[in-house]
């Protein structure tokens, strides 16, 4: 079974329904899906930084600990569809890395972001940006033992999304169809998942965005009751 922890936000709670359908529409394994929702780290972790955009921003780098320092998983910001089995990803799977990304190298062309609505904030690019919205972790990976929550709570946002408690050989590489930038990059027929980092189409500055129609695709089936 996949382990999928995914990134969850109250605010756009439909952004991790939709990408979880869009897993499940294409998955031919087992998927267990975990949510990285604040309420459920009650006791575990505390968010207390306040630059973060989204609710997950720091949670991500809890899922080694989470995992009980044990095998594999997969990370991935809610703000998704996955077009492709995602076992295809799972099986990229590389003991030699504590952590495998999509390696974008890119300056932002949006100055803002999640317009329109009360998350609006603006919209930074910095080194290894949107690195770590899609990790394949290697849980186990001695690295990657210092990220507990003590650790996670005192570190910024520098050090966690640039995976600097990390050496450069330790992060190895995933194609980039596994975390397409639709609305940096435009559309890509061939993508594995896509991603909505400005914004998903729910949200009506988004609505007709890049690959939109696949957002609104998984959406109306959420939402479908056979009748």
């Amino acid at each position: 079974m996949i382990p999928l922890c995914v990134g969850y936000d109250e605010r756009e709670s439909a952004a991790y329904h939709v990408f979880c359908q869009s897993v499940m529409s294409n998955a031919t394994v087992p998927v267990s899906f975990h949510p990285l929702a604040l309420n459920m780290l009650e006791g575990l972790y505390k968010e207390t930084h306040t630059d973060g955009s989204n609710a997950f921003i720091y949670s991500r780098f809890l899922v080694p600990y989470l995992m009980g320092f044990q095998g594999w998983a997969i990370f991935c910001d809610g703000d998704m569809v996955c077009l492709d089995d995602i076992k295809k990803l799972w099986e990229l799977r590389d003991e030699a890395y504590a952590a495998m990304v999509v390696k974008h190298n890119y300056q932002t062309q949006h100055k803002r972001k999640y317009i329109g609505t009360s998350m609006e904030t603006v919209n930074v690019s910095y080194p290894r940006k949107n690195w770590s919205s899609v990790i394949l972790w290697n849980c186990a990976h001695e690295a990657n033992h210092v990220l507990t929550p003590a650790f996670v709570s005192v570190s910024v946002g520098r050090q966690l999304h640039r995976f600097e408690h990390l050496d450069e050989m330790e992060i190895g590489e995933l194609p980039k169809a596994w975390n397409w930038l639709c609305q940096e990059e435009g559309t890509n027929h061939g993508a594995s998942l896509v991603h909505y980092t400005l914004g998903v189409p729910g949200i009506k500055h988004y609505k007709d965005d890049s690959q939109a129609f696949a957002w609104h695709n998984y959406r109306e089936q959420v939402n479908h009751i056979q009748t």
